[in-house]
């Protein structure tokens, strides 16, 4: 199972953790993985706002600091991979996902923000996460094109160390 990120208030480690009726985990080894993978893409975005005081010289006297202009190509490159991630989830599983794996809020939160039922955050949730799971080609089994055959540029392997001839 893919390790999980506990800065995000442990919700995805708590759904990953609790069973279902029939024994197996809310969410799947595969949605974790997605959701670590979204989670490194919106630290990598600098989307989230600062917390703290920058005493920055260079940032003294700019305006919102926040913007495409000021973003490295890293983060802007990140910032379009979510754009296009979130133009290919339906809105409230992008909603809900975004806000537990990039904000870090509580389902509960999002419930009361919405003005959902109880426990209906952590269902689509999971639907968004299978959907973002399947978009990063991710799945419950992993399956390759040849079965996991592996192939290489040789086409025998070579020794690790040579023979002597005795002649």
């Amino acid at each position: 199972m893919p390790a999980i990120d506990q800065s995000d208030d442990a919700v995805l480690a708590r759904l990953a953790a609790s069973k279902e009726a029939d024994g197996t985990p809310f969410l799947a080894p595969h949605h974790v993985a997605a959701a670590n993978r979204l989670a490194k893409l919106v630290e990598r975005s600098r989307l989230s706002p600062r917390v703290t005081m920058s005493y920055d010289a260079s940032r003294i006297g700019r305006g919102g600091g926040n913007g495409v202009g000021d973003a490295s190509d890293s983060a802007a490159d990140a910032r379009q991979r979510l754009n296009k991630l979130a133009t290919l989830l339906p809105v409230d599983c992008w909603g809900v996902v975004f806000d537990v794996c990039g904000l870090g809020k509580g389902l509960q939160l999002i419930e009361t923000e919405r003005r959902w039922p109880r426990r209906s955050a952590k269902l689509v949730l999971r639907i968004g996460l299978e959907q973002l799971a399947g978009i990063m080609g991710l799945s419950v089994q992993a399956t390759g094109l040849d079965g996991g055959k592996q192939t290489g540029w040789l086409g025998e392997r070579l020794p690790l160390i040579a023979e002597e001839r005795v002649g």
